[in-house]
């Protein structure tokens, strides 16, 4: 049996004390906004910071689920993050494979997507170029700008580099296709360094709100973020109005505090489904060098 020293004790105390400080600072957060999201009028009157409403009270989330705007915002961008993730996860993961096999200029092909990694075009020529193909006011400037993102595609190339190329030698023999290698073969055996990656690229879809408010005019047309966005920083919601819809109006800071948390669920919920392949899909696609 290894026993372990004073000194590891104490190291290890010192580390579960850290880790526990990390953990209360991020739990603190979601806490208080949960409070403060199902608190009272006469609770936030009474109490500086509210840790847990000594009386319960849905009107907050009576009120948001009362406006037909922030339902609408939430399916599209639930929507939006399923469009988005699935089409990034294709066109990035074919790139990726594509480039692992060397033909003619496929090194000059891995040189231009790298260096897109260190020079970007600029807020203004971006613009320029969506407004040009017509896309302003368009989903589709949502989700062709960054079909790809170069360092997921990088780290998903050394994974596929990493495969055992006997298995791709075989299906060769077989009369398999490079399609056929990539549907049947490749995508099976990355499942979790895909699974990985959808999380990244899903959770950017359903925070992304600076592209909406660039590129959409029609309010009708906003993710979630954004009317979040309006609700917290913009037009907090106005109290004549609460009053207006609720018998008992909640604070408006209580609104804000229910549309963050609703906002934040969806993300929440999914992580526990994905987390299992999280660090394995990262780290089998980048120990290779």
């Amino acid at each position: 049996m290894h026993y372990k020293s004073r000194a590891d004790k104490w190291f290890d105390a010192f580390n579960y004390l850290l880790l526990g400080v990390v953990c209360l600072c991020m739990i603190f957060p979601l806490l208080y906004i949960f409070s403060v999201s199902f608190s009272t009028m006469q609770d936030f009157v009474q109490k500086d910071i509210i840790l847990w409403p000594s009386k319960w009270d849905l009107g907050a989330y009576r009120y948001i689920f009362s406006t037909e705007t922030f339902g609408r915002a939430m399916l599209v961008s639930a929507c939006l993050t399923v469009v988005i993730t699935c089409v990034n996860l294709l066109m990035t993961s074919t790139m990726a494979f594509a480039t692992t096999f060397r033909f003619t200029g496929s090194k000059l092909i891995l040189r231009m997507i790298v260096f897109t990694l260190l020079f970007s075009p600029g807020l203004i020529p971006s613009y320029l170029m969506v407004r040009n193909l017509g896309l302003i006011n368009s989903y589709w400037s949502l989700i062709l700008p960054g079909m790809i993102s170069t360092f997921n595609l990088i780290v998903i190339r050394q994974f596929f580099q990493g495969l055992p190329k006997e298995i791709f030698e075989a299906a060769n023999i077989d009369g398999a296709n490079e399609l056929q290698i990539f549907r049947r073969i490749a995508l099976p055996l990355s499942k979790p360094a895909l699974a990985a990656f959808a999380l990244f690229y899903a959770v950017d879809a359903w925070n992304s709100y600076f592209n909406v408010i660039l590129y959409m005019n029609d309010t009708t047309k906003w993710t979630i973020q954004v009317v979040l966005r309006q609700i917290v920083i913009v037009a907090p919601p106005d109290n004549n109005l609460l009053s207006s819809l609720l018998r008992e109006p909640p604070p408006a800071q209580t609104v804000q505090m229910a549309a963050v948390l609703i906002a934040t669920l969806p993300i929440l919920i999914i992580y526990p489904f994905l987390q299992k392949h999280f660090a394995k899909g990262v780290m089998l696609g980048s120990v290779k060098g």
